[in-house]
């Protein structure tokens, strides 16, 4: 994505109340500290494909840039167009998205690229009301494809944008829990009327939620809005709530992740029951790449955890009903 830059003004009151003059302050302030600040990330690149944003904006879901960043390169490299990635197999999508978490998005991009394939002749439909008909992809993926991809003055609205604007407009330190009507409002009350500035709004919103206006220690003295946040104003009053995190330690996400990573190595169907066995019971030494020998690694990690039957059994279960593994050879083994 290739963000033109904008003049730099003066930053008035943040309040979509007081008119044009105000917006235009706020949308070139924060333009003009995103064409100087802004990462340089792969899919923000004037040469990046479609299909390389959809990829990454389904990768960044509730997932660092870091961690997405080897595993959208490799994706790219191996499946540049979705018709690359229609060929394979649902369970080699799974494979390839190794420890990202949240493994479902790996099954919804593949179906995403069969469709675009059978629907749009294999390339990514460039609006929103197309590109939301794809399996897996929601308002909020749709409308940054959308924007992102192709320039489209679209309302995108992700968790750092939510905040900076619950801090920049209604002074509250949080976002409520979850997304309302309310807050599509104010977003679209915010965006820029002609596209290139809407499109270089949503991504500067986006990257000050990411770097400066994050959720736990704002770093308000880097803020290109700061005289303008009324949150600050307000004095900075805490949360009305305390955001509450996902547990992973000992949970049944944790166990599902472990097993997958045993049938990510695993040549043939894996009988339950050797899931259940430590490897050096089964007489495994530790080996390089997938086979009996590289199992051995994971095996001894999902051994670790020492879940228990009722609790594997509901791991297997939740993955066979979500279509991550399915049954086979009397084993188990990744969707063919």
């Amino acid at each position: 994505m290739a963000v033109p830059a904008a003049p730099a003004a003066p930053c008035p009151p943040a309040n979509p109340e007081s008119g044009p003059a105000a917006a235009a302050g706020l949308h070139a302030a924060l333009s003009d500290w995103f064409e100087e600040t802004a990462r340089d990330l792969p899919w923000r690149s004037s040469g990046c494909s479609a299909w390389g944003v959809l990829v990454s904006e389904v990768m960044l879901q509730q997932t660092p840039v870091v961690r997405v960043l080897p595993v959208w390169e490799e994706w790219l490299r191996r499946w540049p167009a979705p018709a690359d990635l229609a060929r394979e197999s649902p369970g080699e999508a799974v494979r390839s998205w190794g420890r990202l978490g949240y493994p479902r998005r790996a099954l919804r991009l593949h179906a995403a690229a069969v469709a675009v394939v059978e629907r749009h002749a294999g390339a990514v439909p460039g609006n929103y009301a197309e590109l939301i008909e794809l399996p897996g992809v929601g308002s909020y993926t749709a409308a940054a494809v959308a924007a992102f991809a192709f320039g489209r003055r679209e309302t995108v609205v992700d968790t750092n944008i939510r905040r900076v604007h619950a801090r920049l407009v209604t002074g509250a330190a949080l976002p409520a829990p979850a997304l309302t009507a309310a807050e599509m409002r104010l977003a679209a009350q915010l965006l820029p009327e002609d596209d290139a500035g809407s499109v270089r709004w949503n991504a500067a919103v986006m990257e000050l939620g990411a770097l400066v206006c994050t959720a736990r220690a704002p770093r308000c003295g880097d803020c290109p809005v700061r005289d303008a946040c009324a949150w600050r104003e307000a004095g900075e009053p805490p949360p009305t709530y305390t955001p509450k995190g996902q547990a992973w330690h000992g949970t049944d996400r944790q166990v599902r992740g472990a097993v997958l990573a045993v049938l990510r190595l695993a040549e043939s169907p894996v009988p339950v029951e050797l899931l259940e066995r430590a490897p050096a019971d089964l007489g495994l030494e530790p080996g390089p790449g997938p086979g009996p020998e590289g199992i051995s690694v994971p095996l001894a990690a999902l051994h670790r955890l020492d879940p228990g039957p009722e609790q594997l059994a509901r791991a297997v279960s939740g993955l066979l009903a979500d279509g991550l593994v399915e049954e086979h050879a009397g084993g188990l083994r990744l969707p063919a």
